[in-house]
């Protein structure tokens, strides 16, 4: 840690969440894809994807609760200032504070959420909204989202992305991204798609490709 990031000043708070893991790496996905990231993976999410590959994060007891500046201080440790927020369903929780404190430290907050929530808490600089078939989303999402990213799990799914392509802002960036146990099926199929439909882009998990976190 740098002196400057010691003397970083953590508005104190009295708000802990529960915290599944936090880890510095690269960010796979999305509009991001490649930046340096510290990930902060909360847990509690009601959403059930029987496909998600977190589904330790879902019981929202199931973590230990850290302190929004044990979170803030561990993520400063690290030379990058990009900070995702994700889950679970990270806005099961009131990320205000978590949000200005990552803010004061230098950070930039990116979050990725499903949109199910009754509230969009938190002062974010980007938000992708990852809608998911087996929770309808909020539609206060809709003009918030900087990022539309649709999982493509079967064909039907491309018709499903462009319901949601049709409400976001007109400057929302439109991702279709293969779910991985499916990457095979669905690839093909996602470059035909964008070849006719050229507004998307494609987004892959290339994290998995590099075998980090």
């Amino acid at each position: 840690m740098t002196k400057e990031q010691n003397d970083i000043a953590i508005p104190p708070s009295n708000q802990s969440l529960p915290t599944m893991e936090a880890f510095y790496t690269l960010q796979g996905e999305g509009f991001h894809q490649g930046r340096a990231a510290y990930f902060i993976r909360l847990g509690g999410c009601d959403v059930g994807c029987h496909w998600c590959d977190v589904k330790e994060s879902w019981d929202i007891n199931a973590h230990p609760k850290l302190s929004i500046s044990q979170i803030v201080a561990e993520a400063s440790a690290h030379e990058g200032r990009l900070a995702v927020i994700t889950g679970g369903e990270p806005l099961m929780h009131n990320l205000d504070e978590l949000t200005e404190a990552l803010h004061q430290a230098g950070f930039e907050t990116n979050i990725e959420t499903s949109g199910v929530c009754e509230q969009v808490t938190g002062a974010w600089d980007w938000i992708c909204f990852s809608p998911k078939k087996f929770k309808s989303p909020n539609p206060e999402i809709y003009p918030k989202a900087h990022e539309l990213k649709v999982i493509i799990f079967n064909q039907s799914d491309f018709e499903w992305a462009e319901s949601f392509a049709s409400v976001v802002s007109p400057d929302c960036m439109l991702y279709l991204q293969p779910e991985w146990s499916r990457m095979e099926q669905m690839l093909p199929l996602i470059i035909e798609y964008i070849k006719n439909n050229p507004k998307w882009r494609i987004s892959l998990q290339v994290h998995k490709f590099m075998d980090i976190p």
